[in-house]
């Protein structure tokens, strides 16, 4: 009997497949079926800018499309990029291009919903340039000696400037604080009796009592009496003591012998400053020109 039930049940399955087989119908493909007609090139704009290129065009109003390939051959590589854009869209930006390489060719092809291709269409356009991009690399310390360290506002009584390239962070260099004090600004001047251009310039606060910088110029000169400003910090320095800080490279543009840090502002105001110690570096200027490269 559960064998009879078994094969009744397996009959019954086999029949409901067959009926269900019978209704299959042939789904046709929806949307624009006609032959697909490309937008013209006049409609097509551009704007060159920098390492990009922005398409833009005009979809007409009676378009005859589904979705365009808007390819090009990438000249940095040879590869061909393909891009696929909506009946919806009216722009395309390119990124990654080069003003280099001339005119980049575009292939606009218009497709239908069955994926019939339209005639193509070449556009050129040209890319914006892209700017260099400038970095540093930090070189070896500037050796310094006491006799070439001056200031203007000597502590008498404490923090000799000599302090500054002891290699202790423990002792300090001082401003006048006692007496009749001086207004800021007031500096830190070194002659290098060489000559040098791109440089980072590090110092570290005092481990106590600290007054350190809270804004600061580097000026440069060729003699020491004619300056001229090449770097300027006016916010963010380090005000915890023992902290540190080091300049970005400073690219002066020419040869110099004589630096000058000045001091603008101290932290709190005050009529002086203190440091710990100071050190001067030369600084490697890496270009990275991708336009000439």
């Amino acid at each position: 009997m559960k064998i009879a039930k078994y094969l009744c049940i397996a009959a019954m399955a086999v029949a409901a497949l067959a009926s269900c087989d019978d209704k299959i119908t042939n789904i046709e493909p929806e949307g624009y079926l006609s032959q697909p007609k490309t937008i013209d090139a006049s409609a097509v704009t551009y704007d060159s800018l920098p390492g990009a290129i922005k398409l833009k065009w005009t979809v007409p109003a009676d378009s005859s499309f589904s979705y365009m390939k808007i390819s090009y051959v990438n000249p940095r590589n040879q590869e061909k990029v393909t891009n696929i854009v909506s009946i919806y869209t009216d722009s395309l930006l390119i990124e990654n291009t080069l003003r280099r390489y001339g005119d980049y060719t575009f292939t606009f092809q218009a497709y239908n919903d069955k994926g019939d291709a339209g005639q193509p269409v070449e556009v050129k356009a040209m890319s914006g340039a892209v700017k260099p991009t400038i970095s540093y690399e930090k070189g070896d310390e500037i050796k310094l000696t006491a006799d070439q360290l001056s200031t203007d506002d000597q502590e008498p009584t404490e923090g000799p400037i000599k302090n500054l390239i002891d290699g202790n962070s423990n002792t300090f260099f001082h401003t006048r604080w006692s007496g009749t004090q001086k207004p800021m600004p007031q500096y830190v001047q070194i002659d290098f009796k060489e000559e040098h251009q791109t440089f980072m310039l590090w110092y570290q606060n005092r481990n106590g009592s600290q007054c350190p910088p809270a804004a600061f110029q580097i000026l440069v000169s060729t003699d020491g009496q004619n300056w001229e400003k090449v770097y300027e910090a006016t916010s963010g320095l380090p005000t915890a003591k023992s902290a540190t800080y080091i300049t970005p490279g400073i690219d002066a543009g020419k040869k110099f012998t004589h630096l000058r840090f000045l001091v603008t502002q101290s932290v709190g105001n005050k009529k002086y400053f203190n440091l710990a110690e100071m050190k001067v570096y030369d600084a490697t200027k890496i270009v990275n020109d991708p336009e000439h490269d």
